[in-house]
């Protein structure tokens, strides 16, 4: 794993010293290190990390360390580039995963959390796939995170922070869709 080693400290580090309700500014934050590469597995963690450290600051319910460390066991299991040879984005799962932990479940749960995932991560690939391709793993971040906002306050009652997001990202991103792309800086 090397390199990924490096980059999975780095992000469980600043998700336990962050105090931020914010899972887009988290993530955002983590991005700009250059440890974080414009696309990469990184995200498949970054994401979901992002995520349930906001949901822990705004009084989510979870031993935040346990929860990164489980996210970053699961998170390692998915290659890079799903989303082209998959059809699943990363970032989707990442925040599925995220659920998953917050909620204790299992491919063997028969409760409305298992289906709250799937409804989670349906939705999100749903808006993806409207916007489709090339790849970009900043966009489809911003766009699992945003959801999983207004998701976890309307099931699960826990109220984080949001902000506009308007990308930095792409000058660096070769792919990048620009005017396409709902965070693109016009």
């Amino acid at each position: 794993m090397g390199n990924l080693d490096v980059k999975y400290n780095y992000i469980k580090e600043e998700c336990l010293k962050s105090t931020s309700k914010n899972p887009l500014e988290i993530a955002r934050t983590l991005m700009k290190s250059d440890l974080i590469s414009i696309n990469g597995p990184e995200h498949h963690l970054l994401d979901g990390a992002a995520f349930l450290t906001a949901y822990k600051n705004a009084g989510g319910n979870i031993d935040l360390r346990l929860a990164l460390d489980n996210l970053a066991t699961r998170s390692i299991l998915m290659p890079g580039a799903t989303c082209g040879y998959w059809g699943v984005c990363g970032a989707s799962t990442s925040l599925g995963a995220a659920f998953s932990i917050i909620n204790h479940t299992s491919p063997l749960s028969n409760s409305d959390y298992y289906k709250d995932n799937m409804e989670y991560t349906s939705h999100v690939l749903g808006i993806m796939s409207k916007i489709g391709g090339p790849r970009c793993c900043k966009r489809n971040a911003f766009i699992s995170l945003s959801y999983a906002i207004t998701f976890a306050k309307e099931k699960y009652g826990v109220i984080m922070e949001s902000s506009k997001i308007i990308c930095e990202f792409a000058d660096k991103n070769p792919d990048c869709i620009k005017e396409r792309c709902p965070f693109y800086k016009k």
